[in-house]
């Protein structure tokens, strides 16, 4: 979670709250391609002892192992491509979803209505974030931690507290 990144806004009205969500990804690319050779290493290794014991056909099964987890990593990478931008000013509430594809929806709510919901596992964890207003709701911050949820949920919480001092 970021809070300085937003795109520009309308100067007549000052932010009261913005933030970029954006999915963790523990693993650079440059541990990703330390990683791959980790594991070509070992294929290569496990292959050639095949190879040598006569098991020869056993070496495109190793192949094939790294191709797969090449694969995965690949729709990983993409899935994180996927973020949310939340403006708030003390008129307007704004949340822009971008999927991995880059389709991008948009949805307003009035900060003086909006509520933030919020759903606790047992633990005492959030488990879900959802905007409130009119009948309508929102997740929001759906690929963040419970920690990180936790964090989002104060900061957002207390900004909808100040639109709403505002705007009264």
């Amino acid at each position: 979670m970021t809070t300085d990144n937003s795109p520009p806004h309308d100067a007549g009205d000052p932010l009261v709250f913005a933030a970029r969500l954006q999915p963790y990804r523990s693993l650079s690319p440059a541990g990703f391609h330390m990683l791959m050779m980790g594991i070509v290493l070992v294929s290569f290794t496990g292959g050639l002892a095949f190879w040598l014991m006569g098991a020869w056909p056993i070496v495109g099964f190793f192949g094939l192992d790294i191709l797969l987890i090449q694969f995965a990593f690949r729709l990983n990478y993409r899935a994180a491509r996927a973020y949310e931008e939340i403006e708030m000013t003390r008129e307007k509430l704004t949340v822009r979803k971008v999927s991995a594809s880059g389709r991008a929806r948009e949805y307003g709510f009035n900060p003086y209505w909006a509520r933030l919901e919020i759903e606790r596992r047992t633990e005492g964890l959030i488990s879900r974030l959802q905007i409130a207003s009119h009948g309508k709701r929102l997740d929001i911050a759906g690929f963040l931690g419970p920690r990180e949820r936790e964090t989002f949920a104060d900061a957002f919480g207390a900004a909808l507290a100040k639109a709403r001092a505002g705007a009264a």
